[in-house]
């Protein structure tokens, strides 16, 4: 006679310790759980639920602010906690982050701050329309004495940045100028063609590349070891910021005057990879998050935006209502917080995930939480939960811009359509300038309403 019985090792049901809470065994074969994709579908509507009741994107804003309007924000490459701003006055103010609260603050120019960047030693270097670059030493208490060190240029500087790892800076102004920290004269003349230089910007993995726009409507790449520009790209509007992906090197962003972002490969500037829409004005600001995977932008139209690299449309909108134009906007160093400065003068924080706390949480609550994420991905092209996670409430002015918006994009690709048909017909000529002009009126009528 056989007789079968279960056998079983206690290793793999008893805790090791006994403040370990008893384990169970769990069978995976799929036909014991045949519903198990319901459920998962369940959990997955549930934690999409959550996820917007729980949102709160909004931290608050550092101190009290600027009495102007805030038009450039430096982060700290190499702090987690620390951040500098310059307004509309010429102020200057270094903030700690943790606290919120002002470090230190001293009028640096005559005039509006256009550019702030952090060297290599944790010090800050502006620039203003006065004609100066000035280095400033933040760990003084007192900067009644002045800057530590002055650089006189021949026109208004409108933007500045720093080298990664060298004690070199670039500069903005009427010309593309390089400049080294311990020298009083620019080493290097980058300029090509445009009679303005609006902003500069370093690129942080292939660290001799710059990208510059100018009053010309271009964006130039340039080439420090060769001091000489590479190549040059004319839009159909100007371009208001760039930003270079820290992880793709060659990838970089624009944001552009007709409400668009657009991201180019430096190599083939022939075409955009990715158009990035929702924006119903010109947009002021862009800036890649430190992981290279998302993007935030600021605009005219007083919103901010946060989009994912491969996507065209923003996952998130963020606005309050006293909130003004956006000027300029920042990752912090660890991609979980945004900081905006706008034209009433103040400083907000927000969080990158609406829904994320910074509390510390258990290995079962980070547990819960990856399992959540998980099943959120898999099931996001769900109707009912497509909808939930992307259903945002937008101001009545921006609702009513995007839809006047919508219909007027919707009615010039019907003109063009017609265009193209009559040219192949011969009965009239492919007009690319009418395009320019009609696309331009289209705008305007859209910022007006805004």
């Amino acid at each position: 006679m056989k007789v079968k019985t279960l056998s079983r090792s206690s290793d793999v049901y008893l805790p090791a310790r006994n403040c370990e809470v008893s384990r169970l065994p769990r069978n995976l074969d799929p036909d014991l759980h045949p519903f198990e994709r319901a459920r998962e579908y369940t959990r997955a509507l549930n934690a999409t639920k959550l996820e917007r009741v729980f949102a709160a994107p909004f931290v608050g804003q550092l101190g009290n602010g600027h009495i102007d309007g805030v038009y450039c924000i430096a982060r700290h490459t190499r702090r987690l906690n620390s951040a500098a701003s310059g307004s509309g006055d010429g102020v200057i103010k270094y903030w700690d982050l943790s606290s919120k609260e002002e470090v230190a603050s001293f009028t640096a120019h005559r005039g509006i701050v256009k550019g702030l960047a952090v060297t290599l030693d944790g010090n800050l270097l502006s620039c203003g329309m006065d004609n100066t670059v000035k280095l400033w030493d933040v760990m003084e208490t007192d900067h009644s004495g002045g800057p530590s060190k002055t650089f006189l240029g021949s026109s208004g500087f409108t933007g500045i940045d720093h080298h990664r790892s060298n004690p070199i800076f670039v500069t903005s102004s009427n010309a593309v100028q390089l400049w080294d920290e311990n020298r009083s004269k620019p080493t290097a003349d980058l300029s090509w063609g445009a009679d303005n230089v609006n902003t500069v910007r370093f690129n942080q993995t292939e660290q001799s590349i710059i990208a510059s726009t100018g009053s010309d409507r271009s964006i130039v790449i340039h080439d420090i070891r060769s001091k000489a520009p590479v190549q040059k790209l004319v839009t159909l509007m100007r371009t208001n910021a760039v930003c270079w992906n820290p992880i793709e090197a060659f990838n970089f962003a624009a944001a552009n005057e007709d409400h668009n972002v657009y991201l180019y490969d430096m190599r083939h500037l022939t075409r955009s990879l990715n158009v990035y829409k929702d924006h119903v004005s010109a947009v002021m600001d862009v800036d890649f998050s430190p992981t290279g995977q998302e993007l935030v932008t600021g605009s005219y139209d007083k919103t901010l935006r946060i989009y994912r690299v491969n996507e065209g449309h923003s996952r998130d909108i963020y606005h309050t209502k006293r909130m003004q134009r956006i000027f300029c906007v920042r990752f912090t160093m660890d991609a979980r917080y945004i900081m905006s400065g706008s034209d009433e003068g103040n400083i907000r924080v927000w969080r990158a995930e609406a829904a994320a706390r910074s509390n510390v949480k258990s290995a079962r609550e980070r547990s819960k939480l990856e399992y959540e994420a998980t099943l959120k991905e898999r099931y996001k092209n769900m109707p009912e939960i497509r909808r939930i996670s992307r259903h945002r409430h937008l101001p009545k002015p921006i609702k009513t811009a995007s839809e006047t918006k919508r219909i007027e994009l919707a009615s010039i690709k019907r003109k063009e359509e017609n265009m193209r048909r009559r040219s192949k017909k011969g009965t009239m000529p492919y007009a690319k300038e009418r395009e320019k002009q009609i696309i331009g009126v289209a705008i305007t009528e859209v910022e007006n309403k805004v």
